[in-house]
């Protein structure tokens, strides 16, 4: 297939008005009423396997319990004790495969209790209260800590380590902290700046200093990191996205979904950001259902996603996708692409063939499809891609950081966690765990030098 069509790429497609409804609160907070409501369908388990599906370990019975009794600073400090940032994991945690997925009140009606939306009633009070301050630290240690990395796991990590008593400092390429959180969420997820929010209330426990613009790119920065720092913890993420490897991924129009993403979430007015009247998402998890459904709310006529296995393999969650088709994407099963094809240096279609298992691996059947492009978003997964890791020594599993259980490399005082650390869900909520788990090894570490 071939097309001459010039490109439709331009802002301005909605009305002010459009753009601050379709980009409001994707999950209306709960009122008060609500909220007790909600509260009081808990049975409040005492082995609860909510509270042990969760990564961070939340007591959730109990945060419930306080939210039943009127008590949502108390609420919310049986969250933060477990999940410093459990505001932003209450808006974007796959509840749903997790806490509520094992709710016994599932279970039983097949309606679990709004665990995510209570979680965030509870912290969204206590953020916006007058003493939203709940923890203190403890004696300075003395102790200098380097964090690299202003993410999830890099912040729960500086967070636990200054209610410690330790300093530390956290470097990051970014101009602004926050990692994902504030760079590749859709804006639907935290709007009203939340994730800044959140970060500068971690912050204001003291302790912590932020170096942003700062980036890994040398042996000699990691081994003046580990001179001058009593322990370091990695939480750097995935700065690397993979190639799509076919004819025309070079073309004009074929960009990063999350750079796409950390566009839309920069931008101040989202009217003057240009969109493609017809955009193909390539790629099957949460990433690319933000970037597919964002440029539907930015008002794309037809947004494809697709995916070159089944549903079922799907690294977005079941609600996900259901909430990609609620707002306009179509989604595309066991297509893999073959070229992207361009016209004048721009990309004009791409060039599907489709796919079936055979004896366990993915074969063309010899069908082939293609569909009409402006733009091509690619989300097809993240690698950490920073060559400098190895040459310092680092073990590494499958090109990502190898640890042991509290986040421990093979090199002394030096942890690691979240994205970057081998194995696990890549999760907010894992990644804040093994900042956590980090923290505390590292504090276990420091008070025995």
């Amino acid at each position: 297939m071939s097309t001459t069509l010039s490109p439709d790429i331009r802002p301005g497609r909605l009305s002010p008005q459009d753009y601050a409804h379709r980009f409001a609160d994707a999950t209306p907070r709960l009122t008060p009423a609500q909220a007790v409501l909600e509260a009081e369908r808990c049975l409040y388990c005492f082995d609860a396997p909510c509270a042990t599906a969760c990564p961070t370990s939340i007591d959730v019975p109990s945060f419930i319990k306080r939210i039943a009794d009127g008590n949502l600073r108390g609420s919310a400090r049986a969250i933060l004790e477990s999940n410093p940032l459990g505001g932003m994991c209450a808006r974007v945690c796959p509840t749903e495969n997790l806490c509520e997925a094992v709710c016994v009140k599932n279970t039983q009606e097949g309606k679990p209790v709004a665990i995510g939306r209570l979680q965030r009633h509870a912290v969204d009070a206590l953020m916006e209260s007058a003493q939203p301050q709940i923890f203190s630290r403890a004696a300075p240690t003395g102790k200098k800590v380097a964090v690299v990395g202003a993410g999830p796991a890099g912040l729960a990590c500086a967070h636990t380590l200054a209610r410690l008593g330790h300093d530390v400092v956290i470097f990051d390429a970014q101009p602004k902290a926050g990692g994902l959180n504030e760079y590749g969420l859709a804006s639907y997820k935290t709007p009203d700046n939340f994730a800044q929010r959140e970060v500068q209330w971690l912050l204001d426990i003291g302790g912590i200093e932020v170096r942003t613009g700062w980036k890994l790119e040398t042996t000699e920065q990691f081994q003046t990191l580990r001179n001058n720092y009593d322990a370091l913890f990695l939480g750097m993420g995935l700065a690397t996205t993979h190639q799509l490897g076919v004819a025309g991924a070079e073309l004009d129009g074929v960009q990063d979904a999350v750079d796409f993403i950390a566009a839309l979430r920069q931008t101040p007015d989202l009217a003057t950001l240009p969109v493609g009247r017809r955009v193909i998402v390539i790629g099957g998890g949460m990433t690319a259902v933000d970037a597919a459904v964002q440029s539907k709310l930015l008002g794309a006529s037809m947004v494809h996603m697709v995916y070159r296995r089944g549903p079922d393999t799907m690294s977005a969650s079941k609600a996900e996708q259901e909430w990609a088709q609620t707002n306009g994407v179509v989604l595309h099963h066991w297509l893999a692409p073959l070229e992207v094809l361009g016209h004048n240096g721009h990309v004009s279609a791409v060039r599907f063939a489709e796919q079936a298992l055979v004896d366990g691996k993915l074969q063309p059947t010899g069908r082939e499809l293609s569909w009409e492009a402006d733009v091509v978003l690619k989300a097809i997964g993240q690698s950490l891609g920073n060559p400098v890791l190895a040459q310092t020594g680092l073990a590494l599993d499958g090109g990502r950081i190898a640890t042991d259980a509290q986040g421990q490399t093979n090199l002394p005082g030096v942890w690691a966690g979240g994205d970057c650390r081998a194995g696990g869900l890549d999760l907010t909520v894992e990644a804040v765990e093994h900042g956590k788990q980090s923290a505390r090894a590292m504090h276990a570490h420091l008070c025995q030098a």
